[in-house]
């Protein structure tokens, strides 16, 4: 996390913490430190971010199409408008995350801790997911047909 001030509407801005912008497209970070990262806009298509720790950050309208993200934690992060469609999300941990307007068309969701995270206009039945998750996530964030 970079610490700067500015001259921004960012609420952000006034505690400190500023986003940063990295592209990891095509790229290995296994078991990466992104911890509190502020990287919303980020591009990490195709990377291999399996085991990384994403918690706590900002990684809203990020692209994640393709990645590995095998047991990765995201608990407590926002990726609100982010591209999963085909991403590999086995065995992540997602509680408490939010995941609006999210696309997960092809993602595999199988073993994931997700069922307290907000899935609020994502397409979550598009992937591949546990019989279980799918009961809870119906209830709670039903298809637009099922509404």
């Amino acid at each position: 996390m970079v610490m700067s001030g500015g001259g921004s509407d960012d609420p952000r801005e006034s505690t400190g913490e500023t986003t940063v912008v990295i592209d990891w497209s095509f790229q290995n970070h296994s078991k990466a430190l992104l911890r509190k990262g502020r990287h919303a806009g980020s591009s990490f298509r195709r990377a291999i971010l399996d085991e990384a720790d994403l918690t706590e950050g900002d990684f809203s309208k990020c692209d994640f199409r393709r990645a590995s993200m095998y047991g990765a934690d995201l608990m407590k992060s926002a990726f609100d408008e982010a591209d999963f469609r085909g991403a590999d999300l086995r065995k992540a941990r997602l509680n408490l995350s939010n995941f609006r307007n999210c696309q997960f068309k092809g993602a595999d969701l199988r073993g994931i801790r997700g069922k307290y995270a907000i899935w609020q206009g994502s397409d979550w039945w598009n992937a591949t997911i546990d019989e279980g998750l799918e009961k809870t996530l119906a209830k709670k964030w039903p298809r637009p047909s099922d509404e």
